[in-house]
């Protein structure tokens, strides 16, 4: 087993570097393990043991919410030289370290691999210089390894994603949101470049975020040789369509089908030409490395630490290296080497010319999202082709209203009426259903929706009964509906399963109908993840994170109580992206005797030198012990140690525009949803159905199986998944140690 574990990070900074660093320092302290930090990378390696220090529990306070690396990174030349590897060797023994934590991208994963498989060689080499001792190097035969994933490119193989893509693309979506408002002001077109090497990722889905005209990406070079031509009638005919800005995106990486680079002020000066008008670059730059991690990338940094520490503590001297990734939406370890190779290839496909494997190479959600893309861009649909039959498909919102809903629709819409059918918009959900408030929708009518927070359609939390039922079929039956698309919430899935049962008394209700999980809240069944809920969790994180910052100046405890209703996934995972040390939700409870715990815990640690303290609490954990209970229980037994605050975030939860997380599952989810409509509707079946995203593949669950899987009295699902990281998120939120 490994006694002591050494951290470093290498290569280019990504946002979640630091969590990552939180989550394996103390994962490894409650373990008994010691852990030590080696700064500047492979270079405070090589150098000296004086960057190699030890850390212990509050070493790494109050860093998780930083970008960068607080312990450095650099690149190093003389780590890639045989005597630069011996004489970190040599350090690493005389610190007593035995097993290595690496976060980088491939090629500092490639290095570590090979220092691994020289260390019996190194140890023989410096045992011959007298640079060890004999019983030195027979107490360290071996050597263990593992990866982490930090880069921002997304271009790993094997893992969804990678730490610091999520951060970036943040980044991006800020940027190009705010030059759309500012190129529809003047009806001006704006080439944005980001990063991204020879992976289109960030380019991609940047794109499809905030519904830019035009693309460019290594993966798939334009189709044909006067591509300029091709792009400035698309944007010519976007303008004529009633576009006011033109947004083209173009991966650092992009390059033409003979090889060349395209570069940013190629593409300018070739639209300039065309348009005959003045064309904007903006080169984002490294401002996509910088900040503040999203929630995501805290997260998926916090859990990957762990996994590597249990990882490397699990390891046996036969194994191979891994690198831990996320598949599925779960932690998976992947032989190190063989997924550096697979990254590698795509690079030497496209090098090579070979796109269309550069492209297999990529994941089915990538190749998907591009096709997605290549239909969202068009200024106008595709003719009507006569010889297929046409739909009638009404799209709808119901329940809260949820940051994501109008990137849903706008795809939903648009999709459709590529497909040559007519879609309709209902207006504030079933209210306007059942007040026949529906309107033919065009392929205008969604434009600006992607980056759109709110309900454009608007939406009502109405749930139809009685009377409404009848009002709901005439509509159906008078507009000539033949499918419902429903995004929404709790509201929206019930409304969907009344409709269902009720198909004997109203034969119009025989329709194909599907249900989009859209909430704020992440309760509904069948779905891991609904869409908004990731918009919240950055809400709440910023917000906290501002919080902290005041409280630490003055000796501070708040309460923040977050929405949820009765599900505690916002307060959870809330609580692991800020580093809250409490967490209260109504799955678990709260006793008297855990506030009398808490208290202690808390006067414990301001009397030693704490100054900040952090409890979130889900808006229903518990009716008796209510936000102001706890804030005056901890007020009065904290006297003159703290101070505590209450911090209700309310409905800024539910506002603002949708994170790049939301519209990418939004309009995912939304093709999904269209493909299986019309499928039903050719078939002439009319199933009910909702939609969901369970470890990573999309299933379409029957209406029918709704009651079945919910918790009805608190409106959630009888199987929450993320219920499993309330181990990880109390482990890493102790005072120390061995606190309780």
């Amino acid at each position: 087993m490994t006694k002591r574990i050494g951290i470093l990070t290498s290569g280019g900074d990504a946002q979640g570097m630091n969590a990552a660093v939180r989550a394996v320092v103390r994962t490894a302290l409650d373990r008994g393990v010691d852990v030590y930090a080696i700064y500047e990378g492979y270079q405070g390696l090589v150098d000296d043991g004086e960057y190699i220090r030890k850390m212990d529990w509050d070493s790494v306070g109050g860093i998780l919410q930083l970008g960068g690396t607080v312990i450095g990174s650099a690149r190093c030349e003389a780590f890639r030289t045989r005597e630069g590897r011996r004489r970190a060797a040599k350090n690493l023994i005389k610190a007593g370290i035995d097993g290595l934590i690496v976060i980088g991208g491939d090629g500092s994963l490639t290095g570590a691999n090979l220092f691994r498989q020289e260390w019996p060689e190194l140890m023989q080499e410096l045992l011959a210089a007298k640079e060890i001792t004999v019983e030195e190097a027979a107490e360290y035969p071996n050597f263990s390894i593992v990866g982490l994933v930090g880069s921002i490119d997304n271009d790993f193989s094997g893992t969804d994603m990678t730490i610091g893509a999520d951060s970036a693309l943040h980044r991006i979506t800020e940027a190009v949101d705010a030059i759309t408002s500012t190129a529809a002001s003047h009806q001006r077109t704006f080439v944005v470049k980001v990063m991204g090497r020879n992976c289109g990722y960030l380019a991609l889905m940047g794109a499809l975020a905030t519904g830019a005209d035009w693309v460019l990406i290594p993966e798939a070079p334009p189709d044909v040789e006067n591509w300029q031509d091709v792009l400035a009638e698309r944007l010519k005919a976007g303008r004529k369509a009633g576009r006011r800005d033109s947004i083209v995106i173009l991966a650092e990486g992009a390059r033409d089908r003979n090889g060349n680079y395209i570069g940013s002020s190629d593409v300018a000066h070739a639209l300039e030409e065309k348009l005959n008008e003045e064309v904007r670059v903006t080169v984002l730059g490294h401002v996509q490395r910088g900040g503040r991690p999203s929630a995501f990338d805290r997260n998926l940094s916090t859990l990957m630490g762990y996994e590597a520490v249990n990882s490397i503590l699990s390891a046996k001297p036969e194994d191979e290296p891994v690198v831990i990734g996320i598949r599925n939406n779960r932690m998976t370890r992947l032989p190190m080497m063989e997924s550096v190779k697979k990254t590698q290839a795509v690079a030497e496909a496209i090098s090579a010319g070979d796109y269309e494997r550069a492209m297999s190479l990529r994941s089915s959600s990538f190749k998907d999202a591009f096709n997605t893309f290549k239909t969202m861009v068009r200024a106008l649909p595709r003719p009507v082709d006569p010889s297929k039959k046409r739909f009638r498909i009404a799209v709808m919102n119901a329940g809260a209203p949820a940051p994501g809903m109008n990137t849903a629709g706008r795809a939903a819409i648009r999709l459709g009426l590529d497909a040559g059918h007519t879609m309709l918009g209902v207006r504030n959900g079933f209210e306007g259903l059942i007040e026949n408030d529906v309107m033919e929708m065009n392929w205008m009518s969604v434009n600006g929706w992607a980056s759109s927070g709110g309900s454009v359609l608007g939406t009502t939390r109405r749930v139809p009964k009685g009377r409404d039922l009848y009002a709901i079929a005439r509509v159906i039956e008078d507009r000539r509906i033949d499918a419902l698309l429903i995004i929404g919430g709790w509201n929206a899935y019930e409304s969907a399963f009344i409709l269902l049962k009720e198909r004997g008394n109203f034969p119009s209700f025989n329709i194909p109908m599907i249900c989009l999980p859209a909430s704020i809240n992440n309760n509904l069944p069948g779905s891991e993840f609904s869409i908004g809920a990731d918009t919240a969790l950055n809400s709440i994180t910023d917000a906290v994170d501002k919080i902290k910052q005041s409280a630490v100046a003055t000796r501070r405890v708040f309460v923040v109580e977050v929405m949820g209703h009765y599900c505690g996934y916002l307060a959870l995972m809330g609580g692991m992206a800020t580093g809250a040390e409490r967490v209260y939700m109504h799955e678990e409870g709260i006793k008297l005797r855990d506030l009398q715990t808490d208290v202690e815990n808390l006067l414990k640690g301001f009397e030693t030198g704490k100054r900040l303290g952090l409890m979130i609490r889900n808006e229903n954990a518990n009716p008796v012990y209510t936000t102001d209970f706890i804030c005056s229980l901890f007020e009065e037994e904290g006297g003159d140690v703290f101070d505590v605050r209450p911090a209700i975030l309310g409905h800024l939860q539910q506002g603002g525009d949708p994170s790049p997380f939301d519209r990418i599952q939004a309009t995912r989810l939304s093709r999904m949803c269209l493909e299986y409509l019309i499928d039903q509707c050719e078939k002439k079946n009319f199933d009910s159905a909702f939609i969901g995203m369970q470890n990573g593949r999309i299933f379409f669950h029957d209406m029918r199986d709704f009651d079945r899987m919910i918790d009805a009295e608190h409106q959630r699902p009888k199987d929450q998944w993320w219920l499993e990281l309330k181990g990880i998120a109390t482990l890493l939120a102790k005072q120390g140690p061995n606190a309780e």
